[in-house]
């Protein structure tokens, strides 16, 4: 067995002994890597003061953790789980429905998830194409109500129909209402060879919710159907709220069509931007209770506020963009950027970083600019986010 089916196999233990977004356990195998992370999660193999310090430090840098109590409380969590850990049985059941688990270092792992650091999943367990999934700059999140209104599910279904005749793949959850419909348009309209993936917070050996079964089916044999859970595993409220930075970090925009007040698409829209990409948000009337939180979005200043897919596509950047031919002289590094996004480089500093607050007073520009701007800035490796400031890159 090559050193990479060992880190399957670990991997594969891991994603059932731990819950998405477990800090503690991704900053062990971060620090001692999978397969002794699997050692050391279940008793196996001691640890040391050295191992619990650099975890520490793990913590305190990418996770704003200054105090935590310690490996001794996380192995107790995980105890319970250690009895039904069954890597092989979980792979073989990914055989047997034509799937497959993929991990950091495969050729079909997202490059994007790398932006979530310390919260990049362990691994996805997949069922679909065997096709490497676009780049951000490629991919579309459309996300909203799971009891979306006719607007909403015509927006949705027009978007996601228009995105994918462009060549885009749209990304959403897999649930009912505005999921549902993003996920038919691009089916529909798709010319891309994997024209939309459903992210799900359960297992993907049942397609969840059982009425979406045909829709979801038919991802998985046109696009993919993946999880970041092993099969088996329940679809609970806090995995749905987990998946939602797996839908965020594969796409350039999030759009979110249809959202109520305290709706978990709002949660989608704050993952998107903590991790620099651009939000969108489709406006609705005012007196329509499943449009409150996009208009939320927009009074907050924390999305744009898009009418058509054309919109959408401009945010995202054209399909191709930045990619010259070789035997053509590069481009220069501010070709092609709009005014603002001139002004916005310009206030950005090169050795620290500098809030949102800061850059809309030395720029000039509204919030809303701003953080449109940095997105695209960022997507294209003119800025970086560092903990919620921006900085220049040094090719600039």
């Amino acid at each position: 067995m090559n050193a990479l089916e060992k880190e399957r196999i670990a991997r594969a233990a891991l994603s059932r002994l731990m819950e998405p977004q477990d800090t503690v356990g991704l900053a062990l195998v971060r620090a001692a890597g999978a397969v002794e992370a699997v050692g050391i999660a279940t008793g196996e193999v001691a640890t040391g003061a050295a191992l619990e310090q650099e975890i520490s430090s793990l913590l305190a840098e990418e996770a704003g953790t200054s105090t935590w109590a310690g490996l001794p409380e996380s192995l107790r969590r995980w105890a319970p789980r250690i009895a039904d850990l069954a890597p092989d049985r979980d792979l073989e059941t990914m055989r047997r429905l034509g799937g497959r688990l993929i991990v950091p270092g495969d050729d079909l792992w997202p490059e994007q998830l790398e932006d979530l650091g310390l919260q990049e999943p362990l691994c996805l367990w997949w069922r679909g194409h065997e096709e490497p999934l676009p780049p951000a700059r490629q991919t579309v999140a459309l996300v909203g109500s799971r009891d979306s209104t006719s607007y909403g599910a015509s927006v949705t279904g027009d978007f996601a129909y228009g995105l994918a005749q462009r060549g885009y793949t749209v990304v959403s959850g897999g649930a009912y209402g505005i999921d549902a419909h993003a996920h038919r348009g691009a089916l529909s309209g798709g010319v891309a060879r994997i024209p939309t993936v459903a992210v799900m917070a359960g297992g993907v050996d049942r397609f969840y919710p059982s009425g979406n079964e045909d829709l979801l089916r038919a991802v998985s044999h046109q696009g993919a159907v993946i999880s970041e859970v092993p099969p088996g595993s329940a679809p609970t409220r806090y995995r749905f709220l987990q998946r939602n930075r797996l839908i965020a970090a594969l796409a350039a925009v999030t759009v979110v069509v249809e959202a109520r007040w305290r709706s978990g698409a709002l949660n989608t829209a704050h993952h998107a931007e903590t991790l620099g990409r651009v939000v969108a948000t489709v406006p609705g009337s005012i007196h329509s209770a499943n449009s409150a939180g996009c208009h939320r979005l927009l009074r907050d200043g924390g999305a744009i506020c898009v009418t058509d897919v054309g919109e959408v596509a401009e945010l995202a950047g054209r399909i191709g963009e930045g990619a010259p031919d070789e035997k053509d002289t590069p481009p220069a590094i501010h070709d092609g950027l709009s005014l603002e996004d001139l002004i916005l480089l310009d206030a950005l500093p090169l050795l620290s970083a500098s809030s949102v607050e800061k850059l809309t007073v030395v720029a000039g520009l509204s919030p809303e600019s701003v953080r449109a701007g940095l997105g695209r800035l960022g997507l294209l490796g003119l800025a970086v986010s560092e903990r919620g400031a921006w900085r220049r890159t040094k090719k600039n």
